[in-house]
Order: C-alpha cells, then sequence, then structure tokens
C-alpha cells in the first residue's frame, strides 16, 4: 500500500519550501502533493492524510471536501539556515516582524523568541500598517513583499519550516516511527547542535569584546559612566570611583538618584538638554559631557579633570616652545589705538579665521612677523605647530632641504635617517614664510607645488607626502614690481595673495608713538623712566623709515646713554642715526601705490560710465572685495594724492568722488605699464 498525504498551504513559496522539506526527509517513503490556496487546491481528495501550514490556512480551506480523511495544523518553527542574519543584529534592535496577517507575524515573533533569538525588539506588521518611523530593519519569513518602502534593511529569514513534532506525527499516522523516527530526530539535532556552536562562538566572542571594551575603559584618563533608558548605571570606570568616593561594585545596576541624592549633577544627568556642563564635584574641577544613543535610548557620561588638562595644555605648550614651534603673539602685543592700527587688526581677526594663504605687505620693522602669529593664535589651527623660515637669512640649498627635508643619504653630510622638513613639521598648523620675495626660481617652483597639491617630496625621496600647512607669507618688497621684471612667478603670487593684508608704516600711525615709547621704556630699562614734552614731541615730528623696529631702537638708545629718570632732548641720537629712504624702496612703494591707485581710479571711472555716485565709503568696499583693505586714513591719503595730481575732484552734496578726463587718460597710460 503507497502511502500518500496532501499538504496546503496559503502561498506557492510556501509551498514549494515545505514540500521540498518533507521530500527531503520522508520523500523515499511517503508520496507527497502540495496546493497553495493562492493557486489552486482541489475540491476533494482520497489522500488519507491532509496537513494544513497553519490555522488560518486550515480555516479557508473549509469549503472543501475532505470526508475520510485525517487533518493535521502543523506546528512551524524557524528555519535555522538563516538564523545567523538575526545573530548579526545587536542587541535591542528594534525590528518589524513582516507577514501577510497579524496572527502570523505574531506566530513568528513566538516562535523567534522561544528558539532563543530574544535580544531583539519586535513589532509585528502586516500589508496595510504604517510602520513606526524609529524602526528602520524588517524580518521577514519569505514574505518581502508586505516590507514597507520606508525601511533600510529587509532580512528574509526564509519560509518556516514544518516543527520535528509534526514530523514524528506524520510518521506515528503512517506507522513509520519506529523505523525512521530516530533519522529524523538526529538530523534535527545535528542542526540544533550547528546553532548552538555558532552561538557559543558568537557568546565567546562578546565576551572577549566585552573584556576588552571594559579594558579600555578602564584605562582611559577620564571617567566614565553609562546609564540606560531607565537611568539605570551600567558602566562605572576606576576614575568614576575616585571622582565619586563610590564603588563600581556598589554603582552598577543601581538608579542614579539612588546613588546621589540631592546632588547637583542628577539635573544634568537627567533633565538637562545642555551637552556639558563645569561643576566642582567631592573637590575636583570637572567638565562632564554628555553622548547619547539614540537608538537604544542609552547614555554616556565623560568626566573629565579641568586642573589636570589645563596641566597638560601647559606642558604641552611648554614643549612647543622649547622647540620653537608656537606663535608667541596674540593682537594683544600689536599695540595702538590709532584708526589705522585698528582697522588692520580688524582685518586680520577676520583673515584668521578663514584657511586660505596670506599675503602680508609692509615695509621693514613694522610688525608682519607679529601679525603672523598673531592670526595664527586666533585661527582654528592654535593649538597647532607654528613654524617660520626666513628666505633672506639662509641659502638656496639649506633652505630647500629645511623646508622639504630629505631622505638618509641623499646627499653627503646629509643626517642618518634623514629629517623633517619644516612642512611636514608644521602638518596641521601654519609656516610662516618671511621675506618670501627673496626665493630663488627653483624654490619658487616647488613652493607652488606644494600649495597647489598640498604634498611635498622629500630631497632624495621617492614618495609623496600629503600636509595640511597654511600659509601666512611677509614681504617688505613689491611684487607686482618682480613679476614685471620676471623675477617672480605670477602663478605663485597669486596663491599666495588669496588673503591680502597691507600693513601700515609708523609714520602713517603716529598716534601710536606714545603707547610704543612707554612699552619701549618699560622693556628697556630696570628704572622708572619717562620722556620729556620735547623729547616726544621730536619723536612724533620723525618720518621713522624704520617703523616700529627703528623706534625700539631709539628707545633702548635713549635708556642707555641717558644720565637721569627723566629723557631730555639732548639725549636724542644725531640724525645719521636714523634710517633714510633708500631710493629703491621709494619706487617700488610708489609702484605698489600705483596699483592700488589704478584699482581705485578704474571703480571711479565704471561709477561715472554707469551715473552712479562714489563715496569714500563705496571705494573701502570696493576695495575690501578686490582682496586689498585699506583704512579710512589710507583711501583718505590715496585720493588727496589723486586729487592733487587732477585726476580726481570732490563735489558737494550728493556728486561724491569723481573721475575727471585726465584722470581717464592716466589710467589708460598706467594700465600699459603695469
Amino acid at each position: 500500500m503507497i502511502n500518500r498525504l496532501t499538504l496546503i498551504t496559503g502561498t506557492i513559496q510556501t509551498c514549494e519550501a515545505l514540500q521540498t522539506q518533507l521530500q527531503d526527509l520522508i520523500g523515499k517513503y511517503i508520496d507527497i502533493t502540495c496546493f497553495a490556496i493562492d493557486d489552486y487546491v482541489p475540491a476533494s481528495t482520497t489522500d488519507p492524510l491532509i496537513i494544513f501550514s497553519s490555522r488560518l490556512v486550515e480555516q479557508e480551506a473549509t469549503i472543501h471536501t475532505f470526508d475520510g480523511c485525517k487533518t493535521m495544523t502543523a506546528l512551524r518553527t524557524i528555519n535555522y539556515q538563516y538564523i545567523e542574519k538575526l545573530l548579526d543584529l545587536e542587541a535591542g534592535t528594534k525590528v518589524l516582524c513582516i507577514n501577510d496577517t497579524e496572527e502570523m507575524a505574531q506566530e513568528t515573533i513566538d516562535t523567534l523568541m522561544e528558539s532563543g533569538i530574544n535580544h531583539l525588539h519586535y513589532t509585528p506588521h502586516t500589508t496595510g500598517n504604517n510602520a513606526p518611523e524609529d524602526i528602520r530593519i524588517g524580518i521577514t519569513p519569505g514574505e518581502r513583499a508586505f516590507a514597507p518602502a520606508s525601511l533600510e534593511q529587509v532580512i528574509d529569514i526564509g519560509v518556516r519550516l514544518i516543527d520535528i513534532t509534526t514530523l514524528i506525527d506524520i510518521l506515528d499516522h503512517f506507522h513509520l516511527k519506529q523505523p525512521l523516527g530516530g533519522t529524523i530526530s538526529k538530523r534535527y539535532t545535528g542542526k540544533i547542535i550547528d546553532l548552538s556552536r555558532k552561538l557559543t562562538s558568537i557568546n565567546k566572542q562578546a565576551a572577549r569584546l566585552n573584556q576588552h571594551l571594559q579594558q579600555v575603559v578602564d584605562g582611559v584618563n577620564d571617567g566614565v559612566m553609562a546609564v540606560d533608558a531607565q537611568n539605570i548605571i551600567t558602566i562605572f570606570n576606576p576614575l568614576m570611583e575616585k571622582y565619586s568616593g563610590i564603588s563600581s561594585t556598589f554603582a552598577k545596576g543601581k538608579h542614579i538618584n539612588k546613588i546621589w541624592k540631592n546632588s547637583s549633577i542628577i539635573p544634568f544627568m537627567t533633565a538637562s538638554k545642555e551637552e556639558s556642563v563645569y561643576l566642582t564635584w567631592n573637590g575636583f574641577n570637572l567638565m562632564v559631557y554628555r553622548i547619547e544613543w539614540d537608538q537604544h535610548d542609552n547614555t554616556l557620561f565623560i568626566f573629565k579633570n579641568a586642573d589636570e588638562t589645563i596641566l597638560m595644555e601647559k606642558a604641552a605648550r611648554k614643549e612647543l616652545l622649547k622647540t620653537g614651534y608656537i606663535a608667541k603673539y596674540s593682537f594683544d602685543d600689536i599695540l595702538g589705538t590709532s584708526e589705522a592700527i585698528r582697522e588692520v587688526k580688524h582685518i586680520a581677526r577676520k583673515l584668521a579665521k578663514a584657511s586660505f594663504p596670506v599675503l602680508i605687505q609692509g615695509e621693514s620693522g613694522t610688525g608682519k612677523e607679529l601679525f603672523a602669529h598673531a592670526i595664527h593664535q586666533e585661527s582654528d589651527r592654535a593649538s597647532s605647530p607654528f613654524l617660520a623660515v626666513n628666505f633672506s637669512a639662509l641659502p638656496e640649498d639649506l633652505l630647500e632641504s629645511e623646508l622639504f627635508g630629505y631622505e638618509d643619504g641623499a646627499f653627503t653630510g646629509a643626517k642618518k635617517g634623514g629629517k623633517k622638513g619644516l612642512f611636514e613639521q608644521a602638518d596641521g598648523g601654519t609656516l610662516f614664510l618671511d621675506e618670501v620675495g627673496d626665493i630663488s626660481p627653483k624654490l619658487q617652483a616647488r613652493l607652488l607645488r606644494v600649495i597647489q597639491e598640498k604634498e611635498i617630496r622629500k630631497i632624495g625621496g621617492t614618495k609623496n607626502i600629503p600636509v595640511d600647512v597654511r600659509i601666512i607669507a611677509a614681504t617688505n618688497k613689491n611684487l607686482s614690481l618682480l613679476m614685471e621684471k620676471g623675477e617672480f612667478r605670477e602663478d605663485l603670487y597669486h596663491r599666495l595673495k588669496v588673503l591680502f593684508l597691507p600693513i601700515p608704516p609708523l609714520r602713517e600711525r603716529k598716534a601710536d608713538i606714545p603707547i610704543l615709547a612707554d612699552r619701549f621704556l618699560t622693556e628697556s630699562s630696570n628704572k622708572s623712566m619717562t620722556l620729556s614734552k620735547e623729547t616726544s614731541e621730536e619723536l612724533a615730528r620723525h618720518q621713522w623709515f624704520g617703523n616700529v623696529r627703528e623706534l625700539k631702537n631709539t628707545i633702548d638708545y635713549l635708556t642707555t646713554v641717558s644720565d637721569g629718570e627723566m629723557i631730555t632732548r639732548k639725549d636724542l641720537p644725531a640724525s645719521d642715526f636714523f634710517q633714510k629712504p633708500a631710493q629703491n624702496e621709494k619706487a617700488e612703494q610708489s609702484l605698489a601705490d600705483k596699483e592700488v591707485t589704478k584699482e581705485i581710479l578704474t571703480y571711479l571711472f565704471l561709477c561715472k560710465e554707469n551715473y552712479e555716485r562714489a563715496s569714500r565709503k563705496k571705494v573701502r568696499e570696493h576695495m575690501d572685495k578686490r582682496g586689498v583693505p585699506l583704512s579710512d586714513q589710507q583711501i583718505r591719503r590715496f585720493l588727496e594724492h589723486m586729487k592733487a595730481e587732477g585726476w580726481i575732484v570732490s563735489k558737494q552734496g550728493r556728486g561724491g568722488t569723481q573721475i575727471t578726463p585726465s584722470g581717464a587718460d592716466y589710467l589708460q597710460h598706467i594700465g600699459q605699464m603695469l
């Protein structure tokens, strides 16, 4: 007699999966026929045993006739073949369990929980329901079509298989339990053992990872505490024990309110929206930071010892000072209250916030290096290295090795093991290129490549090294004139002059001379020395072609030769002590002025063409946009010079400043020269 059974399922996919399972296990002994309600089910059958894949299928099949047949509703279990996908998900992950009905979805959840897959937060879902916004992962036993589009990931764990209990009942019905039951049980047991091995391996890995993480948390130089969604403490490292005076064993597993009753830190931990707070706790000055993990509703608190942090920063700055890798001056060190110097400092502070290269231009002794230091101090790179190199102080070959470094054996006399160049040492910080107008053509090409590509190659090296360095360059020369002579690359000029800062000479900010003189008097002498009124007036009348540096030298001289505490006019040095304006410097400065004059005249010409009024304020705003910020005093000086030459006129009322025909002719002439 042939043993036959009919399997009836809801979907074709379930039909194929369960038929394959039964065929594999008992197909040699029982003839299996399978139908899906979604496809076709005969009105009647003569097979002695009918297996329904679920109670819902059994209810839907009542319209068919199965007289004389024994019916059985299969118990189902998860397909262990796909279980590893679920084990890979983090504990506490929220997931949608998707099926064609809510009853089937809940049944799948129950099966997963009973099988030990209980580390996830399940929510049943079926077609027509909206998915919760906070759930991004779905799992389904072969019903992917019902998954909401909002999910980022859908894990198909395969059709749920027929449980071993139902299989044994089938064998018992056909009197095959005795010969085959043991074999099928062994096959099921083998799969469960494989799953147990995987779970054991995963648990061991998790235990090792937890141990490693615990060592890391215990070893950090901060107090670390974590709480779950109910504010139960889950992590409490040794430094937290030190700061709180409470042992980790006592703290873990308890609500924070039970640990710190009436403590000032409780409001920050439980109710505050602030990300950090400063407090003094058990004699420790602490900065407390909050880090939240929205997915698991856990919160991490980091307790940093503020006193130790300050000491570490001081130690780091002390080490940087030893190496000279730190900016020594800030904007507070740049003295003066004149409009000219206040305007330049105002612009320089703005330039500090950007990351572009800066070109500082000014006569010798105006304080270009102080501005370079101050710009670095005010920038986001303030805690990183600040290095400087003077192109006029070193020969070309030595400059190249200083800037780019060299490999071991790159040349005779090279340091064993090679050497890092200034670009590498300044990585993340600022490199100040002083007297950049004296750079050789060879180094100009290499410097241009570094600025463009943001990488260097050592002398004798074969690989490029990426560097993140902000360039601040300074010069007392007219780089435009050097370009005209072919002595300075035009492309390098424009790379360096992304941001531009002209420093006014001391003769354009004479109001600052008394302030500077008082500071230099204090620095130069141990005695309380003062300048007589006549001496101060004489210093104010001087042109100071050596600028602030010359004033400092003069004060040093006066404090040395003066017999008393009052410095008088007779103490002043002879006229040949003071610097005279060099003719070449005067010519170069004139050419620099010509560039500014050309820009202003061009703007005035366009205003005239467009019937627009040009005020001094608008001229200044235009020059700012052109990358040549000028103070009101500097604008006034240029306009007065152009008026004296007859190139512009100033009209009363709303007429503003206008270019004259003579000015238009000069503009055409100067445009051909520059």
